[in-house]
């Protein structure tokens, strides 16, 4: 069917709205054109800004200032830029491993191999102690009975820890904090505390007080922390990968002589003949140079129809081609198709967008040393006016058991992940516990139009006969759409029932079908094939249909017209209902964003009462409207299903994507799937993280509070270790068992 033509527009420079994923709000900085700008390096352990802003401490001095120094944190890629004082790989390399991470020169497939075993090393780790915690625990409550487990901290009593649990226990600390521990010696020696330093001094602490198990706990939910962070970002990797395979591997290129033959996409020159048959996949941008056909841009621009291609008509790499034979002259090489723009626009937004930080892990950065301070303080200030030794190094060491995060590391987990099992309960899978929070922060909503607010499938909406009855013209329409597998034939179909097929169908590309029909020739096809036939459509019916946004079908025995369907794509039932819960939510703007023509685009716009409507998009134009809303309101999220989308989602605050019938390039890129394709679980989801977040606030203000007032209480010599065990743990219990409330999903508030 004919649509509105496309044109292809640059994105606007993206904002820069990053957070720190490890520690305070460092900005994750913009990559650089990676890649013959400088000396690239494979940074193993670069997960987040923090190793970010390590790096650039220990490094930048070395070579003239920040400046010199680019970094790619989904990819961990470092790049020392040509402007850079000269230091030879060795010496950086030796630099970087000071930190407890590694650097190679940069080789793809090397760094591929290096994600995984770094991933696998993590994940080997956190399960080794993860079982001997596990191990520890249970030979604990063997010896003890089941009471005993209700007083783990306490030992056995009087009597000596068994070397057994002993051994466990500490095995369980040596393999939390084998990956930890390198890092940790380094911001000491740089005199930089941070949270990996904490850690491994109150595990220290604990230990030097023979409380293994608390050191077991600490070092075992700490290294899975980190094993959880790892594989969010490998998520991040896997949305360009999904993006390359949209495109074919090979072009059958024309050559000079009017041979045809095979070639990687790569080595193809603009300018270059190539044909695309049938069904096959284009693999360069470029015009159409001969042939007519319908091809599917949904992939690129989630236009709901098939797109009719003549002559002179451009077309996309990534795309289908529906029926007919096209020959088509490139007009891009392979790295700058609007599909490999898209590729890089979402590799772009994910380096600059890191994850919603935890509160914990930001308030390490004040938290660590002022606790590192007090315990010095505590132990050494009261001696030197005469006090006891023991006693105030014993209280510094009570200090360092309460000031061990345990019950805020534990709660803010636990509340988590209860919080993401119960979503997954009801439907909606978040990629992780940053994305559980900023729903709650919505001011802001993008949609897609099809697949999202309509169900992606075109149906019959309206039969208007002008010659015999209604189900006779269905009938007809059936009978030449017997054999297709077009989305509007298979919609008539679906109306018709079975139908037997029509004889002697021949389709005339990008216009419709012809065949005979008990000796009557019939066709079936868009207005611009009827007009060719002679048959002359109703003004006023061609611009209701139009003006609803639907898809004129005629049918037609010669020059005579038998009639006209109508055809829409189906808006969701509830589309209207959860648009409308939303802004009594207060969501502030919900935007439609739709590569479709602007007629459907308004029509279903004005059905479902959105804000506003923006149509005949590109991936790079949804973009740009993205990062206008983002100038505007403080959280912005977009919700889409195709791979179209997929840059737009990237550069959102938030992605949520259409789980079902999405796209794994959509899926992957997206921080939320709703796998039922129930768009009624949005109103739900925001209600749920505002849910967790009050759980979450609780949680951490109880810890908080009964950590300050035992601090005080140390500080004046009047805590105990059991006391300090005892509220830790207490602390912890109660922290659990309010977050456990979470499994039950509730409702959207």
């Amino acid at each position: 069917m004919p649509h509105d033509g496309q044109t292809t527009h640059q994105p606007d420079a993206a904002r820069d709205n990053s957070q720190g994923c490890c520690g305070g709000h460092t900005k994750i900085p913009k990559p650089t054109a990676l890649g013959g700008e400088g000396r690239n390096f494979h940074v193993t352990g670069l997960d987040c800004a923090e190793e970010v802003a390590i790096l650039n401490t220990v490094l930048a001095p070395e070579l003239g200032g920040e400046a010199h120094l680019a970094f790619d944190v989904i990819n961990a890629r470092m790049t020392v830029l040509q402007s850079a004082k000269p230091l030879t790989d060795a010496e950086i390399q030796k630099i970087v491993a000071s930190t407890g991470m590694q650097a190679k020169p940069w080789d793809q497939a090397g760094a591929n191999q290096d994600h995984a075993a770094h991933f696998a090393r993590q994940i080997r780790f956190t399960l080794l102690s993860a079982s001997f915690w596990a191990l520890g625990l249970g030979y604990h409550v063997v010896e003890t009975g089941a009471s005993g487990l209700l007083k783990i901290f306490s030992g056995h009593g009087a009597v000596a820890m068994p070397a057994v649990e002993t051994a466990c226990f500490l095995l369980s600390v040596v393999f939390g904090a084998w990956l930890v521990a390198p890092k940790a010696w380094s911001a000491a020696r740089r005199l930089a505390p941070d949270m990996n330093l904490l850690m491994i001094v109150a595990v220290a602490g604990a230990i030097a007080l023979g409380e293994y198990f608390e050191a077991a706990t600490v070092a075992f939910f700490f290294a899975l922390s980190l094993t959880l962070e790892s594989w969010s970002v490998g998520r991040a990797r896997n949305a360009i990968s999904a993006l390359l395979d949209l495109a074919p591997p090979v072009a059958r290129v024309i050559g000079p002589d009017g041979t045809e033959r095979d070639v990687p996409p790569a080595e193809v020159t603009v300018g270059t003949r190539f044909v695309v048959r049938g069904g096959d996949r284009v693999p360069l941008d470029g015009i159409v140079v001969s042939g007519a056909g319908a091809v599917d841009q949904a992939p690129i621009t989630g236009e709901s129809a098939l797109v009719a291609k003549d002559a002179g008509d451009e077309v996309y790499a990534g795309t289908i081609n529906g029926d007919g034979t096209l020959t088509i002259r490139a007009t891009k090489p392979a790295t700058d198709t609007v599909l490999a723009r898209i590729t890089r626009m979402v590799s772009d937004a994910h380096s600059r967008r890191a994850e919603v930080e935890q509160w914990v892990t930001r308030f390490a950065r004040i938290y660590t040393p002022i606790i590192m301070g007090l315990a010095v303080l505590i132990a050494l200030g009261p001696p030197l006016f005469g006090a006891d030794w023991a006693t105030w190094f014993y209280n510094a060491l009570v200090l360092l058991v309460i000031a061990c995060p345990c019950a805020l590391v534990i709660s803010t987990p636990v509340s988590i992940v209860a919080a993401l099992a119960a979503a997954a309960r009801n439907g909606v899978l978040i990629k992780g516990g940053a994305y559980v929070e900023i729903p709650g922060r919505l001011t802001a909503l993008a949609m897609d139009k099809t697949g999202t607010i309509t169900e992606g499938e075109p149906e019959v909406a309206d039969l208007i006969a002008l010659s015999g009855s209604e189900r006779e013209l269905l009938v007809i329409a059936a009978a030449l759409e017997a054999r297709s597998s077009h989305p509007l034939a298979r919609a008539i179909l679906s109306r018709a029932g079975s139908v037997a097929p029509a004889a002697n169908t021949r389709t005339v590309p990008g216009r419709g079908v012809e065949g005979e029909i008990e000796g009557r020739s019939v066709w079936l096809g868009s207005a611009r094939f009827a007009a060719e036939k002679g048959a002359e459509i109703p003004l006023d019916l061609a611009r209701r249909i139009e003006d609803a946004g639907s898809t004129l079908v005629a049918v037609g025995d010669g020059a005579v017209l038998l009639g006209v369907l109508e055809l829409r794509d189906r808006i969701r039932p509830d589309a209207g209902s959860v648009i409308a819960r939303l802004h009594e939510m207060g969501v502030a703007k919900i935007v439609m964003l739709t590569g479709d023509n602007p007629r459907t685009a308004r029509a279903v716009a004005g059905a479902v009462g959105v804000d506003d409507v923006q149509a005949g998009l590109l991936p790079q134009d949804k973009v740009t409207a993205i990062e206008a809303l983002t100038r505007e309101h403080d959280v912005v999220a977009m919700i889409g299903d195709g791979v179209n989308d997929a840059p737009a989602m990237a550069r959102a605050d938030f992605a949520i994507a259409m789980g079902a019938v999405g796209s794994d390039a959509a899926i992957e890129t997206a921080d939320i799937a709703l796998m039922s394709d129930d768009i009624s679980k949005l109103p739900w989801l925001v209600g749920h993280s505002r849910r967790t977040m009050g759980v979450i606030r609780q949680n951490i203000s109880v810890a908080l509070a009964t950590k300050a007032v035992f601090v005080a209480l140390t500080a004046m010599g009047m805590a105990t270790m059991w006391g300090a065990i005892a509220a830790d743990v207490g602390v912890s219990l109660a922290v659990v068992a309010n977050a456990l409330r979470l499994l039950n999903p509730g409702k959207a508030e």
